[in-house]
């Protein structure tokens, strides 16, 4: 798999924390394990908040960048 393949693809845009990690929790309930999530958001707490949410849960965040004002997230459902 490209770094860039993912099967859902979630926006969270405009969205303040805790909305974007819950969205992301629901999506991903309805993955399959190994599937991936692309998530774009614009909470500037999104970054931390993505990867203590992964440590949490068993998921693998495959990689967070950023883009202008955009983060953009991998993440592989466990």
């Amino acid at each position: 798999m490209s770094g860039d393949a993912f099967e859902v693809e979630l926006d969270v845009r405009k969205l303040a924390c805790p909305l974007p990690i819950l969205r992301a929790k629901k999506s991903l309930s309805s993955m399959s394990a190994g599937q991936v999530l692309r998530i774009v958001a614009t909470d500037k707490g999104s970054p931390k908040d993505f990867v203590d949410f992964c440590s949490k849960t068993g998921n693998e965040l495959l990689s967070s960048t950023e883009q202008g004002d955009e983060f953009v997230f991998l993440i592989r459902r466990g």
